[in-house]
C-alpha cells in the first residue's frame, strides 16, 4: 500500500504509537520501506502520534537511523513501562476488537470497528461449517494482511488446523513454483480468488500437471464473481469429483460470509450453494418486498441482527455514517435488539430501525436455489429500466480467455443523458488484437446468451483496468468517472494511474465512439 493508501486510513484514527518494519522481500527484491515510514509520520507528526517504534528487519543487521523525531526501537519502547508484570483481562464479548478497512475506491474507506466475540464466532462458524475445517486440515489462504481473508487465517488456529503463511509474491520466482509449493504442503483447504485462477488459465498452466493436489479438498473462492465457466475449469484442474469447490460472498463489513458453501448439498457451476449459518439473507426490490422465490435478480439484505455486526466507525460518534451505509434504504424493518454486542440496538435509539443492505445485486434460481452474485448494487446497469448485474456479462466474456486479459463493464447516465448506456472495456492480452470481428462475435454471444438489451452500447480496448490492493475490480469508481465525476483515486487502488484512462469516455457522441 502507498503511502497516501497508509495515510487515508490513519487520518482518521489519529494513532498515538505506529510500529513499522525497515524493509520487505518481495518478488526477489529487498524494498526499503523507510521513506514511506517517513512521510507517514511527518504527516501524522502533529496529529497526535506519540512514538514511531522501528522494528529493523534481519535482513540486513544494519542499524537503522533515528533520522525521524518520534521513533524508537522496540526495545526502547517496551523499557519505558513501569515495571508491571503483562496481565491478561477476560474481556467482554463485545469488546472492540481491531478496525477493518472498507476498500475505499470511491471515497475513504469506512474504519469499521468489528467486536472480539463477534468476529470470533462468525468466522470460526464460517470456516468449521462452510469450509468443514478442522484438527485435521491445513489451511492457506493468500491474503493480505489489510483483507478481512487475513482474520479467517488467524481463527484456523481457533480451528485446530495447521495454516500456512506466504510472504511475498506468488509469482516470483514463477506461478510453477507457487502451485507446486501449496501441493508440497499438502495444503487440504485452499483459499483462493477468481482473478487468481484467471491469471493461472492465462498462463496456460494445468496444475494436475505440476502436483497431484492429492491432500487438496475443499477451494474456496472470494473476492469477485466466480462465473460458470471458471466454476468448471477450477473444479477439473484441480481434482474432479474429489474436490468440493465452494464460492462465497461476505463483506469487511461483517467480517464474514452472507453466502458459502454446504458438503452436503449439491454444487452447480456460477452458483453459490447456500446462505450462511445464522444469517437471514434474502433479495429485496426496491420497495423492500422479498422477490427471492421469482428468481429475479434484487438486493442483498439480511433482515435479522448477527454476531459480527460491527459495533460503529470510528469517530461516528452519532451513528449517522454507518446507519447511512447500510440501513436507510429499507428503514423500518428490523425491530429487534443484538443480544450478542449491547453496543447499539437495531431497531432502538442508537441506529434506528432499518435492514442490512449490503451493496450487493442477486439471484436465486428457483430450481436450484443456487445464489448468484451479479456485482455491486451501486454499479447495476439498469438500460431501458432493464436491470442486471455486470457478473453476467463477464460470465459471457470467460469465453474469450484465449484473446482477453481482462474486461470491466459498466453504466453510463451523465446528466444530459435520458437513459443509462452499457460500456465494456477490453484489455488485450499481449500480442492479441482487438478487432471489429472480435467486437462483432463479443455482441453476437451476449445477445445470445442473455438478451438485446445486455449488449454494450460501445466496446473500447484500454491499457490497463483498474484494481484494488486486495485484487476486487474497480467498477463503481470508473461508472463514476465516465458519467461526468472527478473523481480522486483513494490511496487503496493497486494502480490509480489507470483510472486516467477513463476520463476521455464521458465526452463520447457518435462522432468520437470509435476504435
Amino acid at each position: 500500500m502507498g503511502t497516501e493508501g497508509i495515510l487515508d486510513r490513519y487520518r482518521q484514527i489519529l494513532p498515538k504509537f505506529i510500529f513499522a518494519d525497515t524493509e520487505v522481500v518481495y518478488a526477489g527484491k529487498v524494498v526499503d520501506l523507510l521513506p514511506k515510514i517517513s512521510d507517514v509520520i511527518r504527516d501524522l507528526a502533529d496529529k497526535g502520534l506519540q512514538q514511531a517504534i522501528l522494528l529493523p528487519s534481519a535482513h540486513t543487521g544494519q542499524e537503522i537511523p533515528y533520522t525521524i523525531q518520534r521513533t524508537a526501537h522496540l526495545s526502547e519502547f517496551l523499557s519505558t513501562g513501569d515495571g508491571r508484570e503483562l496481565s491478561f483481562e477476560q474481556l467482554p464479548f463485545g469488546q472492540p476488537l481491531f478496525i477493518l478497512y472498507s476498500s475505499g475506491t470511491s471515497g475513504k474507506p469506512k474504519c469499521i470497528v468489528h467486536s472480539a466475540g463477534g468476529v470470533l464466532m462468525q468466522t470460526k462458524k464460517d470456516l468449521q461449517i462452510g469450509l468443514g475445517l478442522g484438527p485435521q486440515d491445513t489451511y492457506f489462504q493468500y491474503t493480505t494482511t489489510g483483507w478481512m481473508m487475513w482474520t479467517f487465517m488467524l481463527t484456523g488456529m481457533a480451528c485446530g488446523a495447521r495454516i500456512i503463511l506466504y510472504d511475498g509474491s506468488p509469482f516470483h520466482p514463477d506461478l510453477r513454483t507457487y502451485l507446486k509449493f501449496i501441493d508440497e504442503q499438502g495444503v487440504s483447504v485452499l483459499g483462493t480468488s477468481p482473478r487468481f485462477l484467471a491469471e493461472i488459465v492465462g498462463r496456460g498452466l494445468k496444475p494436475l500437471e505440476i502436483g497431484s493436489f492429492e491432500a487438496l479438498r475443499v477451494l474456496g473462492c472470494t473476492g469477485a464473481v466466480l462465473t460458470p465457466p471458471m466454476f468448471e475449469w477450477a473444479q477439473k484442474a484441480f481434482g474432479g469429483d474429489r474436490l468440493h469447490l465452494i464460492s462465497t460472498s461476505g463483506g469487511t463489513d461483517v467480517c464474514g460470509s452472507f453466502v458459502t458453501g454446504s458438503a452436503s448439498l449439491p454444487v452447480y457451476a456460477g452458483e453459490i450453494q447456500c446462505k450462511t449459518l445464522g444469517m437471514k439473507v434474502e433479495v429485496f426490490d426496491p420497495s423492500g418486498n422479498n422477490i427471492e422465490h421469482t428468481g429475479s435478480p434484487g438486493e442483498l439484505v439480511c433482515s435479522r441482527p448477527h454476531p459480527s455486526l460491527p459495533l460503529y466507525f470510528w469517530g461516528d460518534e452519532t451513528g449517522e455514517k454507518l446507519r447511512e451505509a447500510y440501513f436507510n434504504m429499507y428503514p423500518g424493518g428490523c425491530r429487534v435488539f443484538n443480544d450478542f454486542q449491547g453496543a447499539w440496538l437495531i431497531g432502538d435509539t442508537t441506529l434506528g430501525s432499518g435492514i442490512w443492505r449490503q451493496g450487493d445485486f442477486m439471484i436465486v434460481n428457483p430450481n436450484t436455489k443456487g445464489i448468484m452474485i451479479l456485482g455491486r448494487s451501486d454499479g447495476v446497469l439498469n438500460p431501458s429500466g432493464v436491470r442486471f448485474g455486470s457478473g453476467e456479462i463477464y460470465t459471457v466474456m470467460e469465453k474469450f480467455s484465449d484473446v482477453l486479459d481482462d474486461s470491466l463493464c459498466i453504466g453510463q447516465r451523465r446528466p444530459q443523458d435520458l437513459d443509462e448506456r452499457v460500456l465494456l472495456f477490453l484489455k488485450m492480452r499481449p500480442g492479441k488484437k482487438f478487432t471489429p470481428k472480435l467486437e462483432k462475435q463479443i455482441k453476437t454471444d451476449i445477445r445470445k446468451a442473455l438478451s438485446a438489451r445486455h449488449v454494450p452500447k460501445y466496446i473500447f480496448e484500454v491499457e490497463d483496468i483498474p484494481y484494488t490492493v486486495n485484487g476486487k475490480k474497480i467498477e463503481i469508481a470508473v461508472k463514476q468517472i465516465v458519467s461526468g465525476s472527478d473523481l480522486q483515486p483513494s490511496g487503496t487502488v493497486a494502480n490509480p494511474e489507470s483510472l486516467k484512462l477513463y476520463y476521455k469516455y464521458r465526452d463520447l457522441d457518435k462522432t468520437q465512439a470509435k476504435l
